[in-house]
């Protein structure tokens, strides 16, 4: 009997690690598509009032360039809000209320013509 706990317990320690070396579900790539290089990058779950830190650090994301968002612990929010700035001018643009948790690709594009920058959620 000892055995068999011992065999259930091994599996789902199994199970755990390779959900985790997966990443969390919360995880998407960023593609920018707008022209403009984007200096800073937030994402936090839509019920807080604080961006926290930008998540790019030091480094940009150029146009026409992607970025892997990960997430270090899977949690159970998916619910969440995104919010770029742009290189040239600190201009922002902010998303609320993304499913990451179905969410795996965000694309973002500027219409010069409109003014507008928009997102598709693949």
């Amino acid at each position: 009997m000892k055995m068999i706990a011992l065999a259930a317990a091994v599996l789902v320690s199994m199970a755990a690690t390779t959900a985790l070396a997966q990443g969390s579900r919360q995880d998407f790539t960023l593609v920018n598509r707008t022209g403009y290089d984007i200096s800073e990058v937030y994402v936090s779950p839509s019920k807080e009032d604080d961006w926290e830190e930008d998540i790019l650090g030091d480094d940009s994301l150029s146009d026409g360039d992607s970025a892997r968002i990960t997430f270090k612990r899977a949690g159970k929010t998916c619910m969440w809000d995104l919010k770029v700035v742009y290189s040239d001018d600190d201009s922002s643009a902010v998303w609320h209320d993304i499913n990451l948790c179905q969410v795996e690709r965000v694309t973002i594009r500027y219409n010069s013509k409109t003014d507008t920058t928009s997102a598709t959620f693949d």
